[in-house]
């Protein structure tokens, strides 16, 4: 006899399947509300900026109401205000409220703690744990639905683009990761771009194998469209070496070449940071070409992490690069930032104060809230990109994650900064 679960999963699986890629979330919502008699579902998406969710909507172009309109598609702005659903997004614990007569259940979309959105359902009853619970996984499941779909339609990202884009910024966003962090048993890793008003060429990548995780943090010269595309030569190259087996040294030489000559402004570089981590030893490999050092946290003091100095990658044609080793204690934070974070206005930041009352956080909680920092000081508008990756080191590799909905438990933020 198929499960409640069984049945639910299957029916989503149908419904997503079913409709077309713009329609499989409202297909996947009008599903639930029917297996779990629920008076309404529906999904809200985060937005790019980490500060608010977004409710996507399908109606007649003429019809009233408020809300960003492209054609039929209506995407009203929800800013986080404390109350629960940001609670629900920033903690990854579901949310449970009587309103209106009704009840009310907000569930995060997550996925590898990648936060995707939120799902909302109104409940005629308060919900026992069974249906708390097929509520949750059904959140989780709804996260593969939006990966997978997203794939093919631009509406889920021009939903969560509460703000427009430069074709600088455009070029820039195609050269981060499709997820901003992802959840291991031996790390957690995380980083976050806060844009310049004119782009200042910051990206930040990972990949992860079977027994390493390879990570950089770059920044391009100069601002602009010609920065972005030094920025797209320089992870192009790190991108194709590392795919073809080369070694970290091997990866910094062939970049640095690769954008000597072709360079499409003349003398342009970029500075980087590249990091291959061995998952089984906690041995971390890293090139250091021309940026800022890189800061270790242990046991609540970060200092920063003496390497060997190498040239901006593409700055000489024949420049030869040295790589250097840390072994990782669990417990440890590794955080890589851009010299948006430490120049300018933004150096009135104290970083390593910022990064010692932090150390509770989960990196997705902590790479924003230095994000909202460094706004608080050098915006509202920044003079330059301020990227953050933050490492967690657990030193598990061989262990199972304990998670619920998409979301480590045992790495949930204990405290969070509102």
């Amino acid at each position: 006899m198929e499960s409640s679960q069984g049945r639910i999963l299957a029916n989503i699986l149908d419904a997503a399947e079913n409709a077309p890629p713009v329609d499989a979330v409202e297909a996947v919502t009008r599903e639930l509300a029917a297996d779990l008699g629920a008076v309404k579902v529906s999904f809200m998406i985060a937005d790019l900026s980490g500060r608010a969710l977004v409710r996507l909507a399908h109606v007649r172009a003429d019809a009233a109401g408020e809300g960003r309109r492209s054609g039929d598609e209506v995407a009203t702005v929800m800013p986080f205000d404390g109350g629960p659903a940001e609670r629900a997004l920033r903690s990854q614990a579901v949310q449970v409220f009587a309103q209106d007569g009704d009840w009310t259940v907000l569930a995060p979309v997550t996925d590898r703690g990648e936060v995707i959105g939120l799902l909302e359902m109104t409940l005629p009853d308060e919900p026992v744990p069974r249906v708390l619970r097929e509520i949750t996984r059904t959140a989780h499941a709804l996260a593969f639905v939006v990966i997978a779909n997203r794939r093919y339609t631009d509406l889920f990202e021009w939903g969560q683009r509460t703000t427009s884009f430069t074709l600088s910024a455009e070029i820039q966003r195609r050269l981060l990761p499709g997820s901003f962090t992802c959840e291991a048993s031996a790390f957690t890793l995380s980083g976050w771009l806060e844009p310049a008003a004119s782009i200042g060429g910051d990206t930040f990548d990972y990949s992860l194998g079977r027994d390493v995780l390879h990570f950089s943090v770059t920044d391009a010269m100069g601002h602009g469209v010609a920065s972005a595309l030094t920025a797209t030569l320089g992870v192009g190259s790190l991108r194709n070496s590392r795919r073809s087996g080369a070694g970290l040294v091997e990866q910094a030489e062939l970049a640095n070449t690769a954008l000597a000559e072709n360079a499409v402004v003349v003398g342009g570089y970029v500075t980087a940071i590249l990091g291959s981590l061995d998952l089984r030893t906690g041995v971390c490999s890293l090139v250091n070409a021309g940026h800022v050092p890189p800061l270790l946290v242990r046991e609540g003091n970060p200092q920063e992490l003496l390497l060997p100095g190498n040239f901006p990658l593409g700055m000489f044609a024949e420049g030869r690069y040295r790589a250097s080793e840390i072994t990782l204690r669990a417990g440890d934070r590794l955080v890589v930032v851009t010299d948006g974070t430490r120049e300018r206005k933004a150096a009135n930041l104290d970083l390593s104060a910022r990064l010692r009352q932090m150390t509770d956080l989960h990196p997705r909680e902590a790479v924003r809230s230095l994000a909202d920092a460094v706004l608080e000081i050098a915006g509202p508008v920044l003079d330059d990109d301020a990227t953050l990756l933050i490492l967690d080191w657990h030193a598990r590799h061989s262990e199972d994650r304990n998670t619920s909905s998409g979301a480590d438990q045992a790495r949930t933020s204990p405290a969070l900064p509102w």
